[in-house]
């Protein structure tokens, strides 16, 4: 069974992927602060308000053209949920194609998406070091 929380979740990913701008802003509180953290290839960002997450999802939906957007993993635990996953997309501005492995925690408050905090990475995995 869906939590309330995640269903609030699953609904912003719904209108996402459909580039649903209405829908997804019907998620946010008016408060609500999406942070980006920066990647190797994307900047920090800080998304605040409700018009900070217009701009967030007006962005993604105009100058992203998305191979895949995968949510993989939910944790649950109380107002929080916690996203693994995954995407490919190129981005106007930025020369060729950003692959990144995601975190992203949820809060939830009154049925709406309080915060979004995202921490990602677009390192290729062959670069890692490997220590064994």
């Amino acid at each position: 069974m869906t939590t309330p929380v995640r269903a609030v979740i699953d609904r912003m990913f719904t209108a996402f992927n459909a580039k649903d701008l209405p829908g997804a802003l019907a998620t946010v509180s008016d408060d609500t602060l999406w942070i980006h953290h920066g990647s190797q290839k994307m900047p920090s960002v800080r998304f605040e308000g409700k018009s900070g997450a217009e701009k967030f999802f007006g962005t993604s939906f105009s100058a992203m053209k998305i191979d895949y957007f995968r949510p993989l993993t939910f944790i649950e635990q109380g107002d929080k949920v916690v996203v693994l996953g995954e995407e490919s997309y190129v981005m106007d501005g930025i020369e060729g194609k950003l692959s990144n492995k995601w975190v992203q925690v949820y809060t939830v408050a009154n049925g709406l998406i309080t915060k979004m905090e995202e921490f990602a990475t677009s390192a290729d995995p062959a670069s890692y070091l490997v220590v064994s």
